[in-house]
């Protein structure tokens, strides 16, 4: 399958990163995202979540199970912030380069302090939304930091 050209695999391919490019066509949810990969990837898809500190204003992405919730109130607190507010949808494209529901953590027109829920440093690899709607890429951790420093950090509810 040729890869389609985002920002995020513009940034992979930059780096001679190693990915898979998949395409979920019509995925706007983690389940239907889930769905489309089958049940041996659907453990290991992440979605991002862009979001503002109230205490700081620092803009930060996390990177949490698609089917997961993210704690906001416990993260917040181990970020130094008192609230966490999600970014409203007509201002992501501003601040990331990228649509309400196309978002990767990677290729951001800004850079931003990316961090992953803790159970991905456990997997092999993880599946992240490639920069766009219906797009993913399956990556190591390793090939990740090749373009973006993240972090690992309890996230998830």
């Amino acid at each position: 399958m040729d890869k389609i050209k985002t920002p995020a695999t513009e940034a992979l391919d930059a780096v001679n990163a190693k990915y898979e490019f998949l395409e979920a066509p019509g995925a706007i949810s983690g389940e239907d995202y889930s769905k489309a990969v089958g049940a041996d990837k659907a453990a290991r898809l992440f979605k991002t979540l862009v979001m503002k500190g109230d205490t700081t204003g620092s803009i930060y992405v996390f990177v949490v199970p698609a089917l997961a919730k993210l704690s906001q109130r416990q993260t917040a607190r181990a970020l130094g912030e008192h609230a966490l507010e999600m970014i409203k949808p007509v201002e992501l494209k501003a601040l990331t380069g990228y649509l309400h529901g196309g978002t990767s953590p990677l290729g951001m027109k800004n850079q931003y302090r990316v961090i992953f829920d803790e159970c991905a440093g456990d997997m092999e690899t993880v599946l992240i939304n490639g920069g766009g709607g219906g797009y993913l890429v399956e990556l190591t951790l390793d090939e990740f930091a090749k373009v973006q420093p993240y972090e690992l950090m309890p996230l998830k509810k």
